[in-house]
């Protein structure tokens, strides 16, 4: 792994952390942020990316692996502003732009919130083999209900080229060592 990324900390930093360049495509989408803002993966050049699926009621995965996420990127230290988090949502009923945003934000000032339509929603999952699944309501007008996800933290590059896949369970700090590598190769 570690004569794949060419670094040789990476291999001592990762034991479930994966290389994926060229197995996963670049950071590509269309977005909708806090404001109605149309975000893209060009807002994000230069910053090495830590993005994470997910839905801003998930009652455990999502806030635990936004702290972890936020604990990363505050042991960057000087680095911190060369990284960015984004968590898009699965959930484009009930996660509207600014309530993502707010959801985000309790986490991590820095970090972003995003959704769309369905139809975007479901291209960007598809486009990173995330699987989803929506529990259809018992009462149609109800906003309680069910979000399966699969679960991942994708790292891309300052290029914007995917680099790495951990899980969401691996810890702070080999994340914190693997996006410190990451940077260093990238010549932050």
């Amino acid at each position: 792994m570690a004569t794949m990324l060419g670094f040789a900390s990476l291999a001592q930093a990762q034991s479930t952390i994966h290389n994926v360049r060229g197995f996963l495509p670049d950071l590509r989408f269309t977005l909708e942020g806090a404001g109605g803002k149309t975000v893209t993966q060009d807002t994000f050049k230069g910053k090495t990316v830590l993005l994470f699926f997910g839905y801003a009621s998930c009652p455990d995965i999502c806030p635990t692996t936004m702290v972890q996420l936020a604990q990363v990127v505050k042991n960057l230290g000087v680095q911190a502003p060369d990284a960015q988090i984004l968590f898009i949502s699965v959930d484009p009923h009930r996660d509207t732009p600014d309530a993502l945003q707010a959801y985000v934000n309790a986490f991590d000032k820095n970090a972003i919130g995003l959704t769309g339509t369905e139809k975007q929603v479901a291209d960007v999952a598809r486009r990173y083999r995330v699987a989803y699944q929506i529990e259809k309501p018992k009462n149609p007008k109800s906003k309680d209900y069910e979000v399966a996800h699969s679960r991942g933290v994708y790292i891309f590059d300052k290029q914007g080229h995917a680099e790495l896949l951990a899980p969401d369970t691996e810890s702070v700090d080999t994340l914190t060592q693997s996006v410190k590598a990451l940077l260093a190769k990238n010549g932050k």
